[in-house]
């Protein structure tokens, strides 16, 4: 019986001090790199405006250009066309194998609109354009605006 009781408790203690450590995380896993778009040879991507360089009130328009392809929502898949996303004061490139974020830094404008209007805080910021195709990947190779700098009021 002494056994018995010896043994039920040192199970127990086993059991008691499994459960206190912390689980096991597993390591995240990578996401896999997703079937790009073709991109068009020689399409360009650029801003129209502000200029780089430009000051600018601080709420003020962008205005998107693009040459060699045509513009169509997110979603759509006719060739050669694509929706643009606004990048602002990133230092580095989102992945381009993935779909690109939707926040803050990251603009979407899968209505296929070719401008807007942003309000942004005094001092010095970077934007730049990416060209996605239907499902938000940038393109094989990418299409890139050159990265241009405003200085907002």
């Amino acid at each position: 019986m002494t056994h018995r009781f010896l043994l039920a408790a040192v199970l127990l203690f086993a059991a008691t001090a499994q459960a206190q450590q912390p689980a096991a995380r597993p390591e995240p896993a990578k996401a896999a790199a997703l079937p790009r778009t073709a991109a068009t040879a020689g399409a360009e991507l650029y801003f129209v405006s502000p200029a780089d360089g430009a000051t600018v009130d601080k709420t003020f328009t962008v205005r998107f250009g693009l040459k060699g392809m045509g513009v169509a929502p997110a979603g759509v898949t006719t060739e050669k066309t694509g929706h643009h996303h606004l990048l602002i004061d990133m230092a580095e490139l989102p992945p381009m194998n993935q779909p690109l974020p939707n926040d803050d830094k990251h603009k979407h404008f899968g209505g296929g609109q070719t401008e807007t209007t942003l309000t942004l805080p005094p001092g010095k910021h970077t934007l730049q354009l990416v060209l996605g195709d239907a499902l938000h990947i940038p393109f094989d190779p990418p299409i890139l605006s050159p990265r241009i700098t405003v200085t907002v009021k």
